[in-house]
Formats: structure tokens, C-alpha cells, sequence
């Protein structure tokens, strides 16, 4: 960066320093003067890049700075994964940005300083401050661009994950899990012969009586099991459901068309919402990687 005020000092310099063009009247024995094309002309230096979201760079340095921030807090040795996941990070961040840009919202001055100022205080001091960012790869012009990066990015996710409504169509329901296909059979066989399956749910899970609780579209990690709790009513059982876990058996208990959810199943969604737009939105934009 320097590079470039230097070379756009001299240019201006030249600017101020060049005069008129004149054509002098010379005497008819005078030989014209002589000049030296000047075989290229300087450029500045050209910043080192790890990505390009949509026209707007992340510079390397960046790049470098969080990675290390990055490998400090989690302290495992320097991985391709960890590389990944801090340069779509990044990327995500800027995508949020862009779009909180779009949608109007533009971050004051005023508000970068209160947060800085904050920081200060919470580190009991503006040295503390000065000491932390040496400690974290921080010049004070980067922290700011951090800080209202980071500031605009916040407030769009906070747009995207206050669409998620706070109540849903939701079922409460429970299982019977086992590890073998035979057993799984044999249970099939037991039900069909009308034993109970609250009491046979008890007896494969002593502790949880194989409930599930009540849980919302998009809240179970397979979505087989899900799938299939929501195409059953209240007392109806399904048939043996095979996951990575093993042979599950769902009865569902009760439903609700539209239950409030417990705040663990809203934050899923709030997250599923997140995740979903940014994949719209990568999706929708120009991404160029451009590490070394």
C-alpha cells in the first residue's frame, strides 16, 4: 500500500511541477531538440488478493490475519480445512454486508467508535487496547473495517432470522430404537399383536421412555425419521425406519398445527434460514477464490 501513495505522490508532484507545451521559435541553424520516450509508465503495486465477492476484495493480509486469529483460539496446527472454513467465513460475512448495503442499512462512524470505544473499556484501557491489537494481528484502520464489516453483516442476519415465525406445526412423538433388523422385526411383530407401545418403548429406554418431544419441520437430524413422525396421526405407528443410528419405530403422541417453539428447535430454524440464504445467496453471486 505504501507503493501506491508513493507512486501517486510523484504523480501529482509531476502534475504541479509540468508546464504549458510551447513550441519555441528557434533559429533557422538551431537543431530541433531531442527527446527520450519514456519506455513504460510506472503502475502501483498491485494488492495481494485471497477472494473477490461480487466486486469487492478480500485482501490477503486480511485473510492471513484472521487465520492466524483464527489457529490461536482454536489451537490446532495449520489445516486446509481450517484455511476453508476461515475464507468462506469471510466470504459470508461480505455477502451479508453487501446485501445490508442493498437493503439500506450503512454503518456511522459514530457507531464503529462506540464499539471500539467499548472494547477499550472492557480491556481497562486505551493501551489495553493498543496491546490487544498487536496481540491480535489488528492495525487500528483494519479493526474498524472489521468492526463495521462485522456490524453490517449482524444486522442483516438479524433481518434473515427474524422472518423464522416463533410457532410452527409441530408433533410430539416417540420411539422405539434397536440395533438389529431381527430385533426391529420382532418388535414390529409384538406391536401387531397389540402390546403397548408406550410399555415396550419403556423397556428399550428405561431413562426417556423413548420420547422425542415435541419437534417442528427441519428440527431432527434425519430427515427420514421426520418424514415419517409428520405423515402420522396421534396413536398411528410407523413401520421400521432404518437411519445411521439404526432401526427406529415412531409413534406419534399429539400435533399441533401451530405450537410456540422451545427455543432450542427455533434457534435450528433461525440457523437452517441463515444457511439457507447464504447458499441463495453464493449462489446468486460473483465468487472468485484467488489464494496462492
Amino acid at each position: 500500500m505504501a507503493a501506491i501513495f508513493i507512486f501517486l505522490g510523484l504523480a501529482a508532484a509531476a502534475c504541479r511541477g509540468a508546464a504549458p507545451e510551447v513550441t519555441p521559435t528557434l533559429p533557422a541553424t538551431a537543431a530541433p531538440p531531442t527527446h527520450t520516450p519514456t519506455p513504460f509508465q510506472p503502475s502501483p503495486t498491485l494488492q495481494p488478493l485471497a477472494a473477490r465477492v461480487n466486486g469487492e476484495v478480500i485482501p490477503l493480509e486480511q485473510f492471513q490475519a484472521e487465520l492466524a486469529r483464527y489457529q490461536a483460539a482454536v489451537g490446532t496446527q495449520l489445516a486446509t480445512e481450517d484455511e476453508q472454513r476461515v475464507l468462506n467465513d469471510l466470504i459470508d460475512r461480505l455477502l451479508l454486508a453487501q446485501a445490508a448495503g442493498e437493503e439500506g442499512y450503512s454503518v456511522e462512524d459514530a457507531s464503529v467508535q462506540r464499539r471500539m470505544d467499548e472494547l477499550a473499556s472492557s480491556l481497562e484501557s486505551d493501551q489495553g487496547l493498543v496491546d490487544w491489537m498487536a496481540d491480535q494481528g489488528y492495525t487500528e484502520e483494519s479493526l474498524r473495517g472489521d468492526l463495521a464489516s462485522s456490524m453490517a453483516a449482524a444486522w442483516m442476519r438479524d433481518k434473515i432470522v427474524a422472518g423464522v415465525p416463533a410457532a410452527a406445526e409441530q408433533v410430539h412423538a416417540r420411539q422405539i430404537l434397536l440395533y438389529n433388523s431381527e430385533d426391529a422385526a420382532a418388535v414390529i411383530a409384538q406391536l401387531g399383536a397389540g402390546d403397548d407401545f408406550a410399555a415396550l418403548a419403556a423397556q428399550y429406554d428405561p431413562v426417556g421412555h423413548g420420547d422425542l418431544g415435541w419437534f417442528p419441520h427441519g428440527y431432527l437430524t434425519d430427515e427420514r425419521l421426520e418424514q415419517a413422525a409428520f405423515q402420522l396421526q396421534p396413536g398411528e405407528t410407523s413401520p421400521v425406519i432404518e437411519t445411521s443410528l439404526g432401526y427406529h419405530i415412531v409413534q406419534v403422541i399429539e400435533r399441533d398445527p401451530a405450537r410456540p417453539l422451545e427455543p432450542d428447535a427455533l434457534l435450528r430454524l433461525q440457523e437452517q434460514a441463515l444457511q439457507e440464504w447464504l447458499a441463495t445467496r453464493r449462489a446468486q453471486s460473483d465468487i472468485q477464490v484467488l489464494l496462492p
